[in-house]
């Protein structure tokens, strides 16, 4: 994008650290980003590299919700993913005004633009699975999370992890997904890349995403409030994405309790149906569980 200028420095955490290290190291670090808000913005990421032992790493990027920021998620993050932390390089991009670039939010940076630059930028480290990048988001993070699925090309992704935000309605219109445009116009029909792992989690009683789909009670949108594709719905169409050629599953796969589990390809698209749960669902999935699916377990 003409407006887009790349420029990288890092912070370590006890001082200036060097982008041409080896090994990627714990600290924040920031992109430098123009777009008609602001120009030579640097917009900023926190990175976590496990203690111990030299070993490449598989890297989570967390994308937090609207009105977060990268400080409180990665400090949350980390605080309910212990596990994780041990193994994974965590990484907490920010959202330009606390959100991220959906349709009609408050920003309008180039958001695919800085997830993708981080993926370039930290894959060049020795301690780095260049190949083995998850991209979790929880709400209007996971709506950038489906954005990306939609239209990153980049081959470092293997999972995307959506949390109380399937598929909005101009992200797939009925026929066809779409990529989101310089102007948020979401007219061009894209083909998503294939071979990727997604899972989505939604709660029956979320009334700000509803998981019937329809339109939200808040979130806004060109003329009106944002309308949302049934979650359901929204899963089968990714598995269809991914190369899933059967009908849209109507019985759960498997039920555990208030978590209905549908599954496609193996496991390789999944969604969970929280029964009871409101946008508050994505905490029904235990970090042993996430675990399961970034690391090929699930079925």
């Amino acid at each position: 994008m003409k407006f887009l200028i790349l420029t990288l420095f890092a912070l370590g955490l006890t001082g200036l650290g060097t982008l041409n290290a080896k090994d990627l190291k714990s600290g924040e670090y920031t992109i430098s980003q123009s777009w008609t808000q602001e120009r030579s913005f640097e917009r900023l990421y926190i990175v976590s590299v496990p203690e111990g032992r030299k070993a490449k790493h598989p890297v989570v990027v967390f994308l937090h919700g609207g009105g977060g920021n990268a400080r409180g998620a990665f400090k949350g993050f980390m605080r309910r993913h212990r596990v994780m932390a041990k193994h994974y390089i965590v990484i907490c991009p920010e959202g330009y005004s606390r959100g991220w670039n959906i349709v009609s939010e408050r920003s309008k940076a180039d958001d695919r633009g800085f997830i993708e630059e981080i993926i370039k930028t930290v894959s060049k480290h020795d301690n780095v699975q260049r190949e083995n990048f998850s991209i979790i988001g929880s709400s209007n993070g996971a709506a950038l999370v489906n954005q990306l699925a939609i239209e990153c090309r980049l081959p470092n992704i293997r999972n995307y992890v959506s949390g109380v935000s399937p598929l909005n309605v101009f992200q797939h219109d009925g026929k066809a997904f779409k990529a989101k445009g310089p102007n948020n116009t979401y007219r061009k029909a894209v083909v998503p890349m294939k071979g990727k792992r997604l899972m989505n989690i939604s709660g029956t009683e979320d009334h700000l995403v509803p998981y019937a789909g329809g339109l939200s009670r808040a979130i806004p949108a060109k003329g009106g409030k944002l309308g949302f594709v049934h979650a359901e719905h929204s899963t089968y169409l990714w598995a269809k994405a991914m190369g899933y050629e059967g009908e849209k599953l109507i019985e759960p796969s498997k039920v555990e309790g208030n978590l209905e589990k549908f599954s496609y390809l193996d496991g390789a698209v999944v969604h969970y149906k929280v029964k009871g749960e409101g946008h508050g669902a994505m905490g029904a999935i235990k970090e042993d569980r996430l675990l399961s699916f970034l690391e090929g377990g699930e079925k």
